[in-house]
């Protein structure tokens, strides 16, 4: 991932919802989302797959996990000799163990600057990792944004998206409405001026052109290559779960958009495992990425008990 941003319990309508996009050259190959077993084994992850280096941007598991990832811009830090940071995820998505455990490991395994969120909802657990912190950070409930620097670093497309993702859990009224107004903030072409850009090493020419959420260059050689957006609903007592995931070509041809929904996930933490999970593309449409159909799956809420996803800490 490129661009992220994450509500977490900031809704008591939709407890999680995340909106990112990622921005790779277009001749790496990669599938589209669907349900895989990892290289290493384990029980099967939903994410789209890097078929170059086999790994993932951003993945859950049925079990309660969660995860993504993104590089950190510093280009003199570059590695041409180091794991693919795709798969960091898998690897989360697929062990037991705690963060502290798992970061010991990760930390010391040789990997290029990256950023990772990563959230076991049956310990009621999500955080924040990076090369630059020593030990991973909790995420407490709220709007939070990320792209090629730390959490929360104002970079002007992250400031903007995590705004509109705070305007859209304002006014949504539905799953389809909610995804529509993020499939259209995360396909803003505008690129900030000068002034407003980071300074991280590759040039102002560049960082204009990587400044817009959706993302082109010149040359039609590097871009964004998919939205992906997750939706956590709660109806009466059950949470269900939408991810959407719309990918795109380097040209302006066919932009395929597919939905998978996901019954009694998240897990309650410290409960159960899913008893359902359902994966249906719900619609494939011929389209240049700004136009987001409307997907109805009517499902009325009810206001009920607000139940964090997250678990309180004792202060």
């Amino acid at each position: 991932m490129c661009l992220v941003a994450l509500a977490i319990d900031e809704n008591r309508r939709f407890p999680l919802v995340i909106a990112t996009n990622r921005d790779e050259f277009f001749e790496r190959p990669a599938a589209r989302m669907a349900w895989w077993t990892p290289a290493e084994g384990g029980p099967e992850i939903l994410a789209g797959r890097d078929l170059h280096a086999g790994g993932t941007w951003l993945g859950l598991s049925a079990a309660g996990r969660l995860a993504l990832v993104t590089n950190v811009r510093r280009p003199q830090d570059a590695d041409p000799e180091a794991p693919s940071r795709g798969g960091i995820v898998p690897h989360w998505l697929r062990t037991e163990l705690r963060p502290d455990q798992f970061w010991m490991q990760t930390s010391l395994s040789g990997y290029a600057p990256f950023n990772l969120i990563a959230a076991d909802f049956r310990r009621g657990d999500c955080f924040f990792a990076s090369n630059d912190l020593p030990i991973p950070r909790r995420i407490e409930r709220g709007i939070f944004g990320l792209s090629n620097a730390s959490l929360d670093t104002p970079w002007p497309k992250v400031t903007k998206l995590k705004q509109r993702l705070g305007e859209a859990l304002k006014t949504a009224e539905s799953v389809d409405g909610l995804s529509s107004q993020l499939f259209t903030a995360l396909a803003d072409r505008d690129a900030f001026p000068d002034d407003q850009l980071p300074s991280t090493g590759i040039g102002r020419e560049r960082e204009r052109a990587l400044s817009a959420a959706f993302i082109r260059t010149p040359d039609g050689a590097y871009g964004t290559r998919c939205s992906t957006i997750i939706i956590t609903e709660k109806i009466k007592r059950q949470l269900v779960t939408h991810v959407f995931e719309r990918t795109f070509t380097a040209g302006p041809g066919l932009a395929l958009l597919r939905r998978t929904v996901l019954k009694d996930w998240p897990p309650r933490y410290a409960d159960r495992a899913p008893q359902t999970v359902e994966t249906t593309v719900v619609a494939e449409t011929e389209d240049d990425g700004q136009n987001v159909p409307t997907l109805a799956m009517p499902m009325p809420a009810k206001k009920t008990r607000v139940r964090s996803l997250l678990k309180p800490i004792s202060r």
